[in-house]
């Protein structure tokens, strides 16, 4: 075969306007660069977890709980 035959030919069809789905004229330019710039983290809770954890303030206040119970359990062996 030679290259003229591998070569897929133009379609004849032309679309003139854009799909609905893809219209951008509202959109805001960089909107989230900042939320990205500053950094994400993101973690995926197994399903139980994400039942005992519906939002975010949840899932950040438990850890919050376990640093402060382990610092005051630091605390007492150094008492």
């Amino acid at each position: 075969m030679t290259d003229a035959t591998m070569k897929k030919l133009p379609s004849k069809r032309r679309i003139r306007a854009m799909r609905p789905e893809y219209d951008f004229t509202g959109g805001v330019r960089g909107k989230y660069v900042d939320r990205c710039r500053r950094g994400t983290n993101v973690v995926l809770l197994d399903p139980e977890l994400a039942e005992a954890f519906p939002d975010s303030k949840s899932v950040n206040d438990a850890p919050r709980a376990l640093v402060a119970i382990a610092a005051r359990a630091e605390a007492r062996k150094r008492a």
